[in-house]
């Protein structure tokens, strides 16, 4: 048991999935995993393990932002013996060339959060996703004619008040869109040699102006979920 996940060792596969919305966790583990069994509801953050297509999988929820995520993705790694992470979240993009529903593979971020200053000074820090993931990743979205996109994402500490000016440049700069926890995972996963992938479905959109609801965000993220497990079980 470590501070924030009460399952004992061994309760947690080896290869997690990691949404935001613990909900979505519990979705995901009654709906595609066979024989699921709770192993974690410390402060309502589910988090499952069972079996897909005979391969044990785990899914945990994490929150929302950098702090929430360094949280999980560390305890998992180091308490836990996890080897592969995956996040699946929605992102918000201004890109013209993406669109809604559009799926990111995060090859990199960038962030404006002062996490990078405490830990390197005054050193910028790139943090990237395990390329065998990434690779996967790509080879079966493209063999399940996913909608799919690969390059660099944004993770930002503020959901609200958010400068335009900022954001312009790096989507002229073709940051694809943007989250609030990938740049954790890769860099708490860099830190203890894991393997990470962030998979986005861009739920909104800035130019459009399209957006989905709570309960779709919980329940009808299939193309992200279901490019998320066969990655899993590579």
């Amino acid at each position: 048991m470590s501070f924030h996940i009460e399952a004992a060792v061994g309760d947690i596969a080896e290869t997690v999935l990691l949404p935001g919305d613990p909900l979505r966790a519990k979705y995901i583990a009654e709906t595609y995993l066979e024989d699921p069994v709770c192993y974690n509801n410390i402060r309502g953050m589910f988090g499952y393990t069972g079996y897909y297509k005979g391969k044990r999988i785990s899914v945990q929820g994490t929150g929302m932002g950098m702090p929430t995520m360094s949280i999980y993705a560390t305890e998992l790694i180091a308490d836990y013996g996890v080897k592969n992470l995956i996040r699946i979240g929605s992102s918000g993009s201004s890109h013209p060339d993406i669109k809604q529903m559009d799926l990111v593979l995060a090859m990199g971020t960038c962030t404006n959060s002062n996490m990078y200053n405490h830990l390197f000074g005054n050193y910028s820090y790139a943090p990237l996703a395990n390329f065998g993931l990434l690779k996967s990743a790509h080879e079966i979205g493209v063999k399940l004619n996913k909608p799919i996109k690969v390059g660099l994402v944004r993770t930002d500490d503020h959901f609200y008040d958010r400068t335009p000016e900022p954001l312009e440049a790096l989507t002229s700069y073709q940051v694809l869109t943007g989250d609030m926890e990938t740049a954790a995972l890769y860099t708490v996963a860099a830190k203890y040699k894991a393997n990470a992938l962030s998979i986005l479905t861009v739920t909104d959109h800035s130019i459009t102006k399209q957006t989905i609801t709570s309960e779709e965000r919980e329940k009808s993220l299939t193309d992200m979920i279901e490019l998320a497990l066969e990655t899993a079980i590579q």
